[in-house]
């Protein structure tokens, strides 16, 4: 194999072309000039619409785990209490305070807590339904509204005494 001085490689490199022999356009036709800035001109409107719906799927999923929560926390408030009137109360009381804590804005807010087994080794379910403008959700002014629902069954302990 036949070695070059390496100034002829780098004159070479320099001229325009590299050592494999292919030629180096250091130039841009006219015709492109500016079609990035156009592209990204184009596409930028397009990824943040796309990112807002991401951010905004996101919190009305976590909205969802919130009721969830406010469910959750309503049945098992209801279990603890001594009278089904007591278990209403408590109920309500235990999903508000979970909503709250959780950030969530209701627009309307429906907490049911059947007590219709409420006795030892019965069952509480608590339905917690609560409607919430995406606007709050999202922090865009996107128009319409969203009602998240969910229950929960808690167990009443059966050598528990009911008042």
């Amino acid at each position: 194999a036949r070695h070059e001085p390496a100034s002829a490689c780098r004159s070479r490199v320099a001229g325009g072309s590299v050592p494999g022999g292919h030629a180096v356009n250091s130039r841009r036709s006219r015709r492109e000039r500016g079609s990035v800035s156009i592209e990204l001109a184009l596409i930028t409107p397009v990824l943040l619409v796309l990112m807002l719906v991401v951010v905004s799927l996101g919190r009305v999923a976590s909205a969802r785990g919130d009721v969830d929560a406010a469910a959750r926390n309503a049945a098992r408030a209801a279990v603890n209490a001594r009278s089904a009137a007591q278990a209403i109360d408590a109920g309500n009381d235990a999903a508000r305070v979970a909503l709250v804590e959780g950030g969530v804005t209701c627009r309307s807010l429906a907490v049911e807590i059947d007590t219709s087994a409420f006795r030892a080794g019965g069952v509480v379910r608590a339905t917690v339904a609560c409607t919430v403008e995406l606007e709050s959700l999202t922090g865009v002014a996107l128009p319409g509204s969203r009602t998240v629902t969910s229950s929960f069954l808690a167990p009443v302990d059966q050598f528990r005494g009911i008042g």
